[in-house]
């Protein structure tokens, strides 16, 4: 117990750079989102490059998908918290996403894929990230796995959170996916009113923590629901010790917090749509790759 207690002690929270709140915009065939994460925050959040929310119970918001349409250079991880979306790409890949389950899809020298809901109404819900690749991987081949909700690896705390493990590691459970070079954490937790949640991070980890339900406190800074909290990087403290990761309180009802932390690549980011290189040759190449057919070939 002593232990335990002198470990709990030693636990300090990173602070709140900022607070962001996302952009309304639309993609695909009219698909109406929440750009959390936008292209001036790349490299503050290096090596993450974008953050989409959807959520809605209108059809006409999300009926039209995304129709076929190129990738090169990332990966995307798409989390569907509610809703039926069918993926095809040109690497003879196929799946469903439905309520709770993840996509993660590498795209490396280039994909053409579509995502298209299988449902005529209802909500739709979830995350799409973008996870950038080192200048090496980025013509690597692409590569792609579908997770059921129920393959997901899950914690709770002995103070009722429940916490899905996406990536990395968190409460002694490994996540589905792990990557050694960027090392993503990437978690969902769902904090019970006036309970804490406490998750160790790197050192040099870029973090943010993203509220999707309810609200909650990080370091005194109160985080609202469709909010992004943009976690410091500097780990020295008043009290001279050093950050130990991120820790946040539920206010009043429960909150649903994703968390997400990655190893930064400190390489140059060049992006061009749907195409993210390290040079402007480089996109160059990229959009004549897919106009004369050789992108995902």
């Amino acid at each position: 117990m002593q232990e335990s207690t002198q470990l709990d002690s030693a636990f300090v929270s990173r602070g709140v750079e900022r607070l962001v709140n996302g952009v309304a915009t639309s993609d695909g065939a009219g698909v109406k989102l929440t750009r959390v994460l936008t292209q001036p925050l790349q490299r503050r959040l290096d090596p993450f490059l974008m953050l989409d929310a959807f959520g809605t119970d209108q059809r006409e918001d999300y009926i039209g998908g995304f129709p076929d349409h190129p990738h090169r250079g990332f990966e995307t991880v798409t989390y569907m918290i509610a809703g039926r979306m069918r993926h095809r790409d040109s690497a003879g890949n196929e799946g469903l996403l439905e309520n709770g389950s993840v996509q993660w899809m590498t795209a490396g020298r280039g994909v053409i894929h579509s995502e298209l809901p299988e449902q005529e109404d209802g909500r739709m819900e979830g995350f799409q990230l973008w996870l950038n690749l080192a200048a090496k991987d980025k013509m690597r081949a692409p590569w792609y796995r579908d997770i059921p909700a129920g393959q997901l690896p899950r914690f709770t705390t002995a103070d009722g959170v429940e916490g899905i493990v996406i990536a990395g590691a968190s409460h002694g459970v490994e996540g589905a996916v792990r990557r050694d070079i960027t090392e993503p954490i990437y978690l969902d937790v769902t904090v019970p009113a006036g309970k804490r949640f406490r998750q160790p991070l790197p050192e040099g980890h870029n973090a943010f923590v993203y509220v999707y339900r309810g609200a909650v406190s990080v370091k005194g800074t109160t985080v609202q629901s469709r909010q992004m909290a943009i976690l410091a990087n500097d780990t020295n403290n008043t009290n001279d010790m050093q950050a130990s990761g991120v820790e946040f309180t539920a206010l009043d009802e429960a909150a649903k917090v994703l968390v997400i932390a990655g190893k930064p690549l400190n390489e140059p980011i060049a992006q061009y749509g749907p195409f993210v290189m390290n040079t402007k040759e480089e996109l160059i190449q990229a959009v004549e790759d897919f106009q004369s057919g050789r992108l995902a070939n």
